[in-house]
């Protein structure tokens, strides 16, 4: 168990979930902000919580599935979001974390977790009377599945304002929005030169339109093709973000006016150097994007959440969602415009201050003289 400075025992609790990179990301940077408040913090990955079948299932079984088998995934994930022997099976997981969960918990104050089947492990163990910690789920997609939401969770935090509203309009569940957890370093962007500079290193033109290209840390979905879409239409010139998938970045590689990256730490100051990010999953890289105000663009999405996040960012102005390769390059244009203007930036709360103040609540509720903990 972490401790703080004077030696007490850490009093939040973080679990995340190794599948993808966006709920492991979004729980560091929570962690890296509680640092800075002189919050202690754990850290787990729900999935250890899991037989190792199960492991295989979630994190391969995911990547293989959306790959090679979309209409599948799509409708498991729209059968999870419904009462039937598909979401069964899956609380039917949940309950089988039980036992390493609670021994997690243990005396922690607040937990907070990242990823959806934690959550309703942990709403189950509230449930049943088996742990006292204030509970937070804080949500990576834009889009509310059933699966986010458990009526035992105190707190559902989400990314925007338009997630909030389908929270509470569709599941009946109180939803904050609380902005994005992604690093300080996108609220803070290099200047002209700095953008210049990179460009010039990855053989850009200094002043064309440039469009980042995302597709999430496992490289997902129709890539090629939107690439292609967008090479050959002359619109603008592409860098893609191939994340951990080797094989797409060498693929890639090849087509002329294409700059095919793979897994990098400088985010931040490629989005600076670029004009639009067109995605297709609505995950990380869009959140990063609404906080650096870097206008997007969702195209040909992902299926599952993918599809979902692409509905709730399109209603909420927040990303259009293009249906061909017209409209695409029409909307690139109309995006380009709106680089530099921070009125479609998502500014909101800061989530590790959220967890400050409910740690505190937790303090004056103690009774004097004693630890707030539950025994």
């Amino acid at each position: 168990m972490s401790r703080r400075a004077g030696g007490t025992a850490a009093r939040v609790l973080v679990i995340s979930g190794s599948v993808g990179a966006g709920h492991d990301g979004a729980a560091d940077e929570l962690i890296s902000r509680l640092a800075k408040l002189d919050v202690a913090t754990d850290r787990r990955d729900y999935l250890d919580a899991l037989p190792r079948i199960a492991r295989y299932v979630l994190r391969d079984g995911y990547r293989l599935s959306v790959g090679y088998a979309p209409a599948f995934f799509d409708w498991m994930f729209a059968h999870l979001e419904h009462a039937g022997w598909v979401q069964r099976v899956a609380l039917g997981l949940c309950r089988m974390a039980q036992r390493h969960v609670l021994h997690w918990v243990g005396d922690h104050d607040v937990v907070v977790s990242t990823y959806m089947l934690a959550s309703q492990t942990l709403g189950q163990l509230k449930e049943a009377g088996m742990v006292d910690a204030t509970l937070v789920t804080f949500l990576t997609d834009p889009a509310v599945h059933r699966l986010w939401v458990h009526p035992a969770v105190d707190h559902h935090l989400t990314v925007t304002e338009a997630t909030a509203r389908m929270g509470h309009l569709v599941y009946r569940t109180p939803m904050r929005a609380v902005g994005g957890l992604v690093s300080a370093r996108f609220a803070h962007q290099p200047g002209s030169a700095h953008r210049h500079r990179l460009r010039a290193e990855l053989g850009l033109s200094p002043d064309g339109l440039v469009v980042l290209l995302a597709a999430g840390s496992l490289g997902m979905g129709d890539v090629p093709h939107v690439v292609r879409t967008l090479s050959s239409s002359g619109v603008a010139e592409v860098v893609v973000l191939c994340g951990r998938n080797n094989r797409l970045r060498k693929q890639l590689s090849t087509q002329p006016g294409v700059v095919a990256l793979g897994w990098r730490e400088d985010v931040p100051e490629l989005m600076a150097a670029a004009d639009v990010l067109v995605h297709n999953a609505g995950g990380l890289s869009l959140t990063e994007a609404l906080t650096v105000g870097l206008p997007a663009v969702t195209y040909r999405p992902i299926p599952g959440h993918g599809i979902a996040n692409s509905e709730v960012l399109a209603e909420a102005g927040l990303a259009p969602w293009p249906q061909n390769e017209a409209e695409l390059i029409a909307v690139i244009r109309q995006q380009a415009l709106r680089r530099g203007d921070p009125s479609h930036v998502v500014r909101t709360p800061d989530t590790a201050s959220v967890v400050l103040a409910l740690l505190a609540q937790r303090a004056q509720h103690a009774v004097p003289g004693q630890d707030s903990r539950p025994a």
